[in-house]
């Protein structure tokens, strides 16, 4: 088992109050993510990024955005 250290961040009152009331399941998930995020191993955070970008994509797609949707948007003047 993968030894842990606790650490402490600053977070707004509510975000605070939600994580006192998480199922240490959800917890656990937060702490993972967390690790992922900070992690030292630049081609892991690559893969995660990849798969995290691949994920946003998919949801996309699902949603309805297609390549000629994309290139409008892309190709918008920003006001």
């Amino acid at each position: 088992m993968q030894m842990s250290e606790e650490i402490t961040i600053k977070v707004s009152p509510n975000v605070a109050q939600a994580y006192q009331k998480a199922t240490e399941h959800k917890k656990s998930s937060l702490s993972t993510l967390i690790s992922i995020f900070l992690r030292e191993d630049v081609n892991e955070d690559v893969d995660f990024l990849g798969k995290l970008m691949d994920e946003i994509s998919d949801r996309a797609v699902a949603r309805g955005l297609t390549p000629e949707i994309l290139e409008t948007i892309l190709n918008e003047e920003s006001p």
